[in-house]
């Protein structure tokens, strides 16, 4: 083995990645106070047993296992083999170890056991609309498909029964939707609900309208929803998209067909903006598959993770004080 140099002791060379600077911003965009005062009178206090670990410090250790797609038991493999999480998570090897699998996995039944992760999304969406960046007057509703693992060969021989199959398009998805409202002018989440794929769209409508807006926008999953007996004293208007079905038939120079589709073409200009949140946890979040098993504490984990989606959404603004202070 090649015996390290005394410049490779203090890393000459070294480069900031991309985890540190997503974990530096994180750092300053979560309001760690408000949180954890909402956790703190559900933790364990000291006394019998074996002394509890930072509330904070569990809570960043929770994060980074959802933020990185991790299981309890690689989560706490991760922080000991990655500085920058380490840190992040405030872990000092010198001093301690790190958190083992089972800690972290009752702090996050702990969670699940008192709701506790709608909390932590509503604690955020407050400290938003207080900054003016949640509520509007539109909404966008839409959901998204979240696969489970379709394997039978566990204790009971048999699928997640919370979860259910679904047609889209020509292929079938087992597993739930996470459906959502945003706010049509900063495309922050307002309201979530979770259920079965099987669950239709439009069904969940009600759920995710704050009950201010003035216009509702919706792909063409959500057509009837401003007649539902739920929303008949919604005084919304529901800007719903067409199927393409009713005007494809028309041929492609006949004036009506392209006024049908410049007009779906602004629709959907609006609805895109739903689309960043979903991006934010399916991608950067890399959450796409169903970790645990039940719909419960899937919708827990669905909770944090909208609410970390939405300070990501709207760091430009929350950060503007520490890009000022820099310069």
């Amino acid at each position: 083995m090649q015996q390290l140099s005394l410049s490779g002791t203090f890393d000459k060379y070294r480069k900031r990645t991309k985890q540190e600077i997503f974990l530096e911003k994180m750092d300053k965009l979560i309001p760690w106070k408000e949180l954890c005062t909402v956790i703190e009178p559900h933790y364990p206090k000291v006394g019998k047993g074996r002394p509890p670990r930072g509330l904070e410090r569990m809570l960043r250790m929770y994060f980074v296992a959802h933020w990185f797609n991790l299981a309890d038991e690689a989560c706490e493999d991760f922080l000991y083999n990655m500085p920058t999480a380490r840190h992040f998570c405030k872990f000092d090897l010198g001093n301690e170890p790190i958190p083992d699998a089972t800690t972290l996995e009752n702090f996050r039944h702990l969670l699940e056991r008192h709701k506790l992760g709608e909390q932590l999304f509503g604690v955020v969406g407050s400290l938003l609309d207080n900054a003016g960046l949640r509520l509007s007057g539109g909404t966008i509703v839409d959901a998204t498909l979240i696969a489970a693992p379709p394997s039978t060969k566990n204790k009971e021989g048999e699928r997640d029964p919370d979860m259910h199959q679904t047609k889209k398009g020509k292929q079938w998805y087992f597993g739930m939707k996470a459906h959502i409202g945003t706010d049509a002018h900063t495309g922050i989440v307002h309201s979530l609900a979770a259920t079965a794929a099987n669950a239709s769209d439009v069904s969940q409508t009600h759920k995710l309208l704050h009950g201010e807006e003035k216009h509702v926008h919706a792909d063409a999953g959500y057509q009837g929803a401003g007649k539902r007996p739920e929303l008949k004293d919604c005084p919304a208007e529901f800007v719903i998209a067409r199927r393409r079905t009713t005007y494809k038939r028309l041929d492609k120079t006949d004036p009506r067909r392209q006024l049908i589709e410049q007009a779906e073409h602004a629709k959907a200009s609006i609805r895109s903006k739903v689309e960043h949140a979903f991006h934010v946890v399916k991608n950067l979040f890399r959450h796409r598959k169903c970790r645990y098993k039940g719909l419960a504490k899937n919708a827990a984990q669905l909770h944090v993770l909208f609410a970390m989606a939405n300070l990501v959404l709207s760091q430009r603004s929350l950060c503007a004080p520490y890009r000022t202070g820099a310069s």
